[in-house]
């Protein structure tokens, strides 16, 4: 120990001056409050759930990327009430800290009654002393904005797909041949794949850092979703939300960029993220909930979210637990609690048909009218419970928000249920396997609930075989579905080919049952695709190398001649042709129903890659063979905005309409033909005056050689003539006679 000292330090020491390197390195402290927020909207309670309170703030600010801990947030009294005043005080680190957490907060949601409306604590003496003398602000210049939806308007009503062939992709117009070009083609535009919107207004491209979508006439990126490793998305029905999933769990390095469009640390771990598309914030993670027994495989059920077909709600479901449904877009759990449901498998909100618009639309049209509005549904829940012990499976349709069971049908010896809506929600079917009580055998029944009716009447068709693939017709009564008996249906080899047979089935209004239409046996047609518009219908052999067939049916072919003459059910339907497209992997409906695209993906197999497309006949449009093609995309189309009486007002004068296209289809070939003619005409020009140049240089030089010029020789020889004369028989009549002696 040193003498006279402590720890080592001697006396002498104390006399050094330090202040130079103290004024270099000392540390100085904010002073000021731009660093105070004042947050108003806060729920007015006691001091008993004060803790809860604040823990609940604290937790919404970190969500969103501002991290805050309860001891930093100032809670005003109101000592006559004994509650808070409806306001809190919010001290972060630094001035940047609030900056973020004002942008991020100022307008959030914090539940179904309150919003929080933020200021700087410093904002307050700035508007006390604010001048109030008015300067008119410079006028800005107007920059237009492209239209999201320009592509709607095109002049010659075509419809757009977009493909993805190696590294590059191309957004086509598809219309007649003389119409059809590229609209635009960028290569490197994904890492993945490409996705449309389900109203057609962006383009979603998948990369490593994240999804970026695109959108207008020059293809300009429109937002962008940092969720780094994502490999699925799904929009909400109205393009509000998106919804993305990665393998990979989150994962916020130190020093991460911070703020409501980036991850939080308390994301960390989960999968599944939830995006706000107009502002590109995040709203909420949640972690990978695979199914029963499934999670060792590790098969992610897709899409995990489910949202109502309004985009107000947003459900999960806990395998064998519970259905979670979250309110937008605060992304609270509705009514603060999940609905229990015990051994739950699987549900599906009901679709919004027109019926149900067209009830909107009148109920906010009679809001400023004395009339008493309709009564509008609420939406609809359908969910499905396997056989527990003693207690049956169980099919329930369940009101939502309102949490009222509407409708039950106990089901016994059930395997496996899918549910099926019929997309205007006038149908739910429930597709049942069912075992024998040996457990030997599966067949299959349809349970059909007719959801527009009252109480819910439920129709059962009973089938032999096993149903492989079901679909409803679009915006119809008949569903068609693909069925075999096949012993190699379970285990299908390679170069096996599974016989099928198709059955369409129709409701009959005066019976109020199902009734089979027709049956087309000893099929290899595994797939069913209806045009949007109903009536046509695609059967197709997919995914096979050794079958491809292509069969185009109309199920309305002689729908008047039926009703007048009272035919049998069925005699309506026609068969219009048969293609093939060798290895076809994906068939897909343009938007307006007159053209089918399949196509061969690289991602199946190498055979033979590329796309073709056909009219709703079956007769081959175009067809290209692409090395390394991988996918094929109708862009889809929005609802039309026109109301019921013009529709109506177009398919009455529809020959006029109709008129109008045949001229300018008249005129379009016209033109082709005189251009044809005049190209023609100006080949055999060039030709004469060459053929006149080449006899003018030969007489030159016949000149020069001293020769005289052959005059003969420049004019063109008259053809010498021969007549030829042919006797040709023909028989005018011939008649026979038999004589009898």
């Amino acid at each position: 120990m040193a003498p006279n000292g402590v720890n080592g330090v001697s006396h002498e020491d104390e006399a050094i001056d330090y202040s130079d390197i103290e004024a270099k390195y000392q540390v100085e402290y904010d002073e000021g409050l731009d660093n105070i927020l004042v947050v108003d909207g806060v729920p007015v309670i006691d001091k008993g759930k004060l803790e809860k309170l604040l823990q609940k703030i604290s937790k919404d600010f970190s969500r969103k990327g501002c991290p805050i801990k309860p001891e930093n947030i100032t809670v005003p009294w109101n000592d006559g009430t004994g509650k808070n005043k409806g306001y809190i005080f919010m001290e972060f680190k630094n001035a940047d800290d609030a900056s973020r957490a004002l942008v991020a907060m100022n307008g959030h949601q914090f539940d179904a009654k309150h919003v929080f409306l933020i200021n700087r604590f410093t904002d307050f003496e700035r508007y006390l002393n604010l001048d109030e003398t008015y300067y008119e602000p410079p006028p800005e210049e107007y920059k237009a904005k492209e239209h999201l939806r320009a592509w709607l308007g095109d002049a010659q009503g075509r419809d757009q797909y977009a493909t993805y062939r190696g590294d590059e992709v191309e957004v086509h117009w598809h219309g007649k041949p003389s119409q059809c070009e590229i609209a635009h083609s960028r290569p490197n535009w994904t890492d993945l794949y490409v996705s449309w919107s389900p109203l057609g207004t962006y383009m979603a491209t998948l990369h490593r850092p994240g999804v970026r979508l695109w959108g207008g006439p020059s293809w300009e990126p429109q937002q962008r979703f940092a969720h780094p490793l994502v490999k699925l998305i799904d929009f909400s029905p109205n393009e509000q939300y998106l919804v993305t999933w990665s393998y990979d769990p989150i994962v916020v390095r130190e020093g991460a960029e911070q703020g409501p469009q980036y991850f939080a640390p308390e994301d960390e771990g989960n999968n599944i993220a939830v995006w706000d598309i107009k502002t590109g914030h995040l709203l909420r993670t949640f972690p990978s909930a695979y199914a029963e027994g499934d999670e060792a495989k590790k098969q992610m059920p897709w899409p995990a979210l489910k949202w109502s077909p309004d985009d107000k709600f947003v459900a999960r479901v806990t395998p064998g637990q519970q259905i979670s449904v979250y309110e937008l877009p605060g992304m609270h759990l509705q009514a603060k609690k999940s609905i229990k449901i015990e051994g739950v498998v699987d549900f599906d909100w009901r679709p919004l048909g027109d019926k149900d618009r067209e009830e909107q639309e009148s109920k906010a049209a009679a809001n400023g009218a004395p009339a008493k509005p309709k009564k509008v549904r609420e939406n609809m829940l359908a969910y499905w419970t396997p056989e527990v012990q003693n207690q049956p499976a169980r099919v329930t349709l369940m009101s939502f928000p309102g949490r009222e069971i509407l409708r039950q049908k106990n089901l016994f010896n059930v395997t496996e249920c899918k549910l099926y809506w019929q997309n205007q929600g006038d149908f739910l079917c429930v597709k049942v396997d069912r075992h024998t009580k040996t457990k030997k055998s599966i067949f299959c029944n349809l349970e059909i609930f007719r959801v527009r009716e009252k109480d819910f009447p439920v129709e059962i068709v009973e089938l032999k075989d096993t149903v492989t693939d079901f679909s409803w017709e679009p915006k119809g009564e008949r569903f068609a579905l693909v069925s075999s008996s096949d012993p190699n249906l379970g285990n299908p080899g390679p170069g096996v080919t599974i016989k099928t047979d198709v059955s369409f089935y129709q409701l009959d209004r005066t019976k109020g049952d199902f009734k089979p239409l027709k049956t087309l046996p000893s099929r290899t047609s595994n797939t069913v695709r209806w045009s949007p518009r109903g009536r046509h219908v695609v059967l197709a052999t997919v995914g096979s190398s050794s079958k491809s067939e292509l069969e185009f049916w109309d199920l309305d072919f002689t729908s008047d001649e039926t009703r007048r003459e009272g035919a049998p059910w069925g005699t309506g339907i026609q068969h219009l042709g048969t293609a093939d497209h060798y290895a076809v992997t994906d068939a897909e409906w343009d938007p307006s129903g007159r053209y089918l695209a399949t196509s061969g993906s690289a991602w199946r197999h190498t055979l033979e890659n590329g796309y073709a497309i056909w009219d709703f006949r079956g007769q081959e449009l175009e067809k290209h063979i692409l090395d390394r093609f991988k996918q094929f995309l109708w862009r889809p189309r929005p609802p039309t905005v026109l109301t019921k009486e013009q529709q109506r007002l177009i398919r009455r004068n529809l020959k006029e309409f109709s008129r109008v296209f045949d001229e300018e289809d008249a005129a379009e070939e016209s033109n082709v033909s005189a251009e044809l003619i005049a190209h023609r005409k100006r080949l055999v020009d060039e030709w004469n005056a060459w053929r006149l140049r080449c006899l003018e240089e030969a007489a030159e030089d016949r000149r020069k050689r001293g020769k005289k010029a052959d005059v003969a020789a420049d004019k063109p020889e008259e053809e010498e003539k021969e007549e030829i004369e042919v006797w040709v028989d023909e028989v005018i009549e011939q008649i026979e006679e038999e004589v009898v002696e």
